[in-house]
């Protein structure tokens, strides 16, 4: 899989019921994410987490799902932990992989650390992220190895990125966050610009272009 792909569709048992993964994203984004398995302290902290931030990313448009390599059971008897250790209502769904069938589909598989492995010696996912728009585009990939916590509050920045970008037809530079400066995006030309900068002024945009235009006609000058 590779940005610009069509996320792969699938049918999978979630603990919010089966879902086919295509009309589950109907016209949202979404955000898939994978656990190497139920109850170990970091995905807890993890599904804590997107737990509390889900209405950050409700707001936005965007709906999410985990996936974790055990059963129904054993993922609902989690998420009674998770709600009562982090005083939070888990209510998206989890995905049930124990056969590892998404995890395969999506490449979410270790291949580095062999003791990432269950009792029959079959490898348990990473911790992969895809941010997945409303057309089924992969439009981010990230994959972290299984000792290594995520930051949600990453995700929702690179979501506003990609959604700023959509609408604005801009780029955003390092360390990007909404009200900051971004950069007119190259297949812009001077006229569409100066359209884009004016029509920015006095919108709902959280974002300056007056870098952008700095660098766009620095950059076509050149």
């Amino acid at each position: 899989l590779r940005l610009g792909s069509i996320a792969p569709n699938f049918d999978a048992d979630t603990t919010n019921g089966r879902i086919n993964f295509h009309e589950y994203i109907g016209d949202n984004w979404v955000v898939l994410f994978s656990h190497p398995e139920d109850y170990t302290p970091v995905c807890t902290t993890e599904l804590g987490a997107f737990a509390k931030s889900e209405p950050e990313f409700t707001k936005r448009g965007v709906k999410l799902i985990g996936l974790s390599a055990n059963t129904i059971e054993s993922h609902s008897g989690w998420i009674k932990d998770i709600n009562e250790l982090y005083d939070t209502n888990l209510t998206f769904p989890i995905i049930a992989d124990k056969e590892r069938k998404v995890a395969f589909l999506y490449d979410m598989l270790d291949y580095q650390d062999t003791t990432n492995v269950d009792s029959k010696g079959i490898a348990f996912t990473i911790r992969s992220v895809f941010v997945i728009d409303p057309k089924k585009t992969i439009r981010l990939i990230l994959s972290y190895p299984a000792s290594t916590g995520r930051n949600s509050a990453e995700l929702l920045r690179v979501v506003d990125s990609l959604q700023t970008g959509d609408k604005q037809r801009v780029t955003t530079p390092i360390n990007w966050v909404p009200g900051d400066d971004a950069i007119v995006h190259p297949s812009v030309n001077n006229d569409q610009a100066k359209v884009c900068k004016s029509e920015s002024k006095g919108s709902s945009c959280s974002f300056s272009l007056t870098l952008a235009f700095r660098y766009f006609f620095r950059s076509t000058a050149s």
